[in-house]
């Protein structure tokens, strides 16, 4: 019965990559504001198709999925086992091996950390906004997301994931997770950030569906949004000569929400909104190109933990400078649409 399960798998899998996206792109349209996701964030909804998702639950209520994750994993186009990091990251092979997400310095604690997947050797993680200027030179960290290619999974499959971490044994058996690996480390800080306590004011979320993100973000925020994010990883620990520089949104009465890819099996957003955000687009002068990239810039700092490695590398406490950043490969800047 199992082996005629996987052939229909395998069989609806051809079909169902197309469908899957406009699935998405029909929910995005119903209840966005504008015509449709940017390419790369459609192109994560998940290739599988209904009748698959509700093969795999029943394989996942009866313990079998196990048997069948190598199927799982390709035809959902997710990151099983420890060998997943080294898979499919990016091909650029002209920039050094990722480093590994260093707990010490970006530690999962809200509301007091801010969690961005970014490599601080190498580039400068955090800086003032004094420091960006055109025609001036900027060191710049690693803008990859660690796992950039897994997909989103269906919501009806999502919701079934044993997603806490009183559950994570149960969460590591699914995806073929061993002790002591990276992905063990990664699951482990993602879901302790993702059962935080958020701070008053500032909501978040980690969305494990296309559509948890979708909501979130209408509930914060509304129908009518813009979206921002990076163009490309171009200019990862390089230094940069700044281009142009424009605010693209400054409305401190209106705060926007800013969604980070986690390095977890399958694609899940840590989202938190934030007051007193300034959101600029930079262009970076890289070797290669000119790299349209997104600048975030936190000007309430009074809640941050003083040990935060940004007041390390700037030299000041919390409240008493405002903080900027990049917005890595996959991350999302959310905004309301003011026009």
């Amino acid at each position: 019965m199992m082996h005629r399960m996987l052939l229909g798998i395998l069989i609806v899998a051809y079909f169902s990559g197309s469908q899957a996206e406009n699935t998405f792109s029909l929910y995005w349209k119903e209840h966005i504001g504008l015509p449709h996701p940017p390419h790369w964030l459609a192109a994560k909804a998940s290739p599988l198709s209904p009748h698959q998702a509700t093969l795999f639950m029943k394989l996942m209520k009866e313990n079998e999925l196990a048997s069948h994750l190598p199927s799982f994993c390709m035809q959902a186009n997710v990151a099983c086992s420890a060998n997943a990091l080294v898979k499919k990251t990016t091909s650029n092979t002209t920039l050094r091996a990722m480093s590994k997400w260093n707990n010490n310095k970006l530690t999962y604690e809200l509301p007091n950390e801010i969690p961005l997947s970014v490599a601080s050797q190498g580039g400068l993680p955090y800086f003032r906004e004094s420091m960006v200027k055109e025609g001036g030179l900027m060191p710049i960290p690693d803008l990859r997301d660690k796992m950039s290619y897994k997909s989103f999974l269906p919501r009806t499959l999502a919701s079934k994931i044993p997603f806490s971490f009183a559950q994570i044994e149960d969460l590591k058996k699914l995806f073929g997770v061993v002790d002591n690996t990276n992905m063990d480390e990664y699951i482990q800080n993602s879901l302790k950030l993702c059962e935080k306590n958020p701070k008053q004011g500032e909501p978040c979320t980690c969305a494990t569906s296309a559509e948890d993100l979708i909501d979130f973000v209408i509930e914060k925020l509304g129908h009518h949004i813009d979206i921002w994010s990076t163009e490309s990883v171009e200019g990862s620990y390089e230094n940069v000569t700044i281009g142009s520089m424009k605010l693209v949104y400054g409305n401190f009465s209106k705060p926007p929400a800013l969604c980070h890819s986690l390095p977890l099996p399958f694609q899940v957003y840590y989202c938190h909104v934030l007051w007193k955000v300034k959101v600029y687009a930079v262009e970076l002068n890289t070797r290669k190109r000119v790299n349209h990239v997104i600048m975030a810039c936190h000007y309430d700092t009074s809640t941050w933990n003083p040990n935060h490695l940004a007041f390390k590398l700037l030299g000041f406490g919390p409240g008493l400078i405002e903080v900027c950043h990049w917005i890595n490969e996959n991350g999302i800047v959310w905004t309301k649409s003011l026009g």
